[in-house]
């Protein structure tokens, strides 16, 4: 019997947050790396948002222990957001605040899944939506979208994927590793496809504000999904409050309580300056996070223009988030020096070691053909990085 248990050994490390480290260790050795690895916005926390956390802390009124699903204002704030800006009927009820998106995913997943229970995953997915499904002992069953329809996976293959143990199906729009957003008529597809079924639906909308089509879309707000659609959101990306840690979901009333229920002996109540900082940036205006989506749409422009220009690379254009998702075969079986590049695994650590960039491997999101890089850094940085990695992709042969 092992130290470890089973359920441990069997998860994987998350791919985005082990490049990171690896560059940061590089960094700590003198080594000038460009980080496009992790998916956090390179901008400050808007000013009124600081502000508010600091007059939290100075009322003194926020000091003991939250309620388990968040702040009774806080919650009826993120309701009013869901019902105005979705379209998604919501009431405090409904509402639990968590520790960022992550761990309302695992909250979910933890009410939902019983052992052998089966979750269409919409690939290339987000990193750890597979491994927690795996920790929950659900099976993860992946419907896997081409670079030719922008990574996008229909209603015809979800059809194709259901089966009696299908429990639920996750999908993210705008997309993490991809960028693509799914469009109204894209949506209803999948909706028409689900709605006689009992499938739970998880949206991710995470980069919601981070769109470029100029209308988001919530499978929520459609009728015919009413009670069978968890919406799961945050200020982490929008906001730049990566750091915060607060994330939210609007789901049926059965499964919000199941999720304060697992919340509740699993960590309570999330960072109490936290939700007031989080109530601020939800009840006040939006021009910050226009501004930096403003900013993020000029650097798409820009670092497609040089994505282009790399030879071997696929590239599309995303509709929304901040990375690209170039497919990269072409490089395999090329080497250089020492460095063999067999798979999209390699080519990042030849690139890290070599072109001093880290990006991440598109194997952690399902698509082995493919690496993830995310343009939530400065003009500068894009254009040297990518620079650089021409220089190195041009040694392999």
């Amino acid at each position: 019997m092992g130290l470890i248990s089973q359920r441990l050994e069997a998860m994987e490390e998350s791919a985005t947050i082990a490049m990171a480290q690896k560059a940061r260790e590089l960094k700590s050795q003198g080594v000038d790396v460009i980080s496009l690895s992790l998916g956090e916005p390179d901008f400050k926390t808007p000013a009124h948002i600081q502000k508010a956390a600091k007059e939290a802390i100075d009322s003194g009124n926020y000091f003991a222990y939250p309620p388990v699903p968040g702040y009774a204002d806080l919650r009826e704030a993120i309701a009013k957001k869901f019902e105005t800006e979705n379209g998604i009927p919501t009431k405090m009820a409904n509402v639990v605040v968590s520790t960022g998106a992550k761990q309302s995913l695992a909250n979910i997943f933890m009410s939902l899944l019983d052992p052998g229970d089966e979750v269409i995953v919409l690939s290339p997915y987000w990193v750890s939506y597979v491994d927690l499904i795996k920790v929950a002992e659900g099976i993860p069953v992946l419907v896997k979208g081409i670079i030719e329809n922008d990574f996008k996976a229909t209603a015809q293959q979800v059809v194709a994927a259901i089966t009696p143990k299908t429990k639920a199906l996750i999908y993210s729009s705008p997309c993490n590793p991809t960028g693509s957003v799914f469009t109204y008529d894209e949506l209803k597809a999948i909706a028409e496809v689900l709605k006689s079924t009992k499938i739970t639906v998880i949206a991710d909308e995470i980069y919601e504000h981070i769109n470029f089509t100029g209308k988001h879309v919530s499978m929520g707000s459609f009728p015919e999904m009413k009670d069978k659609v968890i919406t799961v959101n945050g200020v982490a990306k929008g906001f730049a409050m990566t750091g915060w840690r607060i994330g939210y979901i609007s789901a049926p009333i059965e499964i919000a309580k199941a999720c304060s229920k697992i919340q509740g002996q699993f960590t309570s109540g999330a960072n109490s300056i936290a939700q007031r900082a989080t109530l601020a940036a939800l009840t006040s205006n939006l021009e910050s996070t226009k501004e930096m989506a403003a900013e993020y749409l000029k650097r798409r422009a820009l670092v497609h223009s040089l994505l282009v220009g790399v030879p071997g690379f696929k590239v599309n254009m995303p509709t929304g988030a901040f990375y690209f998702f170039p497919e990269v075969t072409s490089y395999y079986g090329k080497s250089y020096q020492a460095y063999s590049i067999n798979n999209a695994s390699d080519l990042c650590m030849y690139l890290l070691n070599e072109a001093h960039v880290s990006l991440v491997t598109g194997e952690a999101f399902g698509s082995p053909e493919c690496i993830r890089l995310s343009y939530a850094a400065s003009e500068k940085d894009l254009k040297e990085a990518i620079s650089r990695i021409k220089t190195a992709l041009a040694k392999l042969n």
